[in-house]
């Protein structure tokens, strides 16, 4: 390995734990799985085998999409490593960073927790990948929690750019700052939240499959249509835009009046949030007055817009979704398809 790479460890040997592992490997960094569970010899090579073989899986449908060839993928297999508790002594006392991706068991995660606080470096940087538990409440269970975060990767974690990382009270800045490197050294783009339940995306998207969910149980339309509406309308502009950006494109105004429609027309779950209401109040309701949930005083706004809009038309050439001209005098796209 050479001298100038992190040394990376991820405790957990799981879908979580194989894809951090996939992730690291192929921005071209080593890295040790360690299979915490006690196991006789024979078990240990039985499920080593199988974690390799999920693992090989993995990398043959990522040549298959074209994302590497099957030289690449032998060169990035071989990068990863499989080590038992017993074996991973000599790793953990030298680990830059280690990965927790134990079962989200909170007495699991407590035993491995004190574990690995135990065994590595006082410097090394322990990283929870819970979905469940709270930075705080697992920071508890580690010497130094100064050096404990969370890190909150989205399935599947070799593929999905996005971490949510998260920090506690007593989290070191030196720590947030060591993972957010790496991850954004790997190819990640971390995302800072608070301690909260739910973080940024399981939140959002929490609400809008349960919304989404109650259409159908209200007959508002069928799962087809409405998860053709959510691709075609809802993804493809949130793609481009983020939430709070759209509601500065369209006017904060204008989000508050509908919210309060819908709030008497359907249920009080659609009440505006105060922050809305407050933007209104200061005349703060997005790009027309120059400042909402983001300032544009200082920007080009014709720019801007024209950059976002060029976003949305290679996001629509992707999906083969581009207005044509003449269309309604040409086949439909259907039809030309079967030719």
């Amino acid at each position: 390995m050479a001298a100038d790479l992190p040394c990376i460890g991820v405790i957990g040997a799981g879908r979580m734990g194989e894809g951090i592992a996939l992730a690291f490997a192929h921005a071209g960094i080593p890295i040790t799985v360690i299979d915490v569970k006690q196991r006789s010899a024979d078990d240990r090579s039985a499920y080593f085998q199988q974690v390799r073989a999920h693992l090989d899986t993995e990398l043959q449908l990522l040549a298959r999409l074209g994302v590497l060839t099957a030289d690449q993928s032998g060169t990035i297999a071989g990068r990863i490593g499989l080590a038992s508790r017993d074996e991973a002594a000599a790793l953990l006392a030298r680990c830059d960073l280690l990965f927790e991706a134990v079962p989200e068991v909170l007495a699991i995660k407590a035993e491995q927790l004190q574990w690995v606080g135990e065994n590595v470096a006082e410097d090394t940087v322990i990283a929870s990948t819970t979905s469940t538990f709270l930075v705080t409440e697992l920071a508890t269970m580690v010497p130094r929690p100064e050096r404990f975060i969370n890190a909150h990767w989205l399935n599947p974690a070799h593929l999905m750019p996005l971490v949510e990382v998260s920090r506690s009270e007593v989290t070191a800045d030196a720590t947030v700052q060591k993972t957010v490197g790496l991850l954004k050294a790997i190819g990640k783009v971390p995302v800072l939240c608070n301690p909260v339940a739910g973080y940024i995306v399981p939140r959002i998207q929490a609400l809008a499959m349960n919304e989404a969910a109650r259409m159908v149980e209200e007959g508002v339309a069928s799962a087809e249509d409405i998860d053709t509406a959510v691709r075609i309308g809802f993804g493809l502009r949130f793609s481009v835009l983020g939430l709070l950006e759209f509601i500065d494109w369209g006017g904060g105004d204008i989000l508050y009046y509908a919210s309060r429609y819908l709030a008497g027309a359907l249920a009080p779950r659609f009440e505006p949030p105060d922050i809305i209401a407050e933007h209104m109040r200061s005349g703060h309701n997005g790009l027309r007055e120059r400042q909402g949930f983001y300032d544009y005083r200082t920007v080009d706004v014709d720019a801007y817009k024209l950059g976002r809009l060029r976003e949305f038309v290679r996001k629509l050439e992707l999906a083969g979704l581009v207005p044509r001209l003449n269309a309604a005098l040409a086949p439909p796209r259907e039809a030309q398809s079967r030719r």
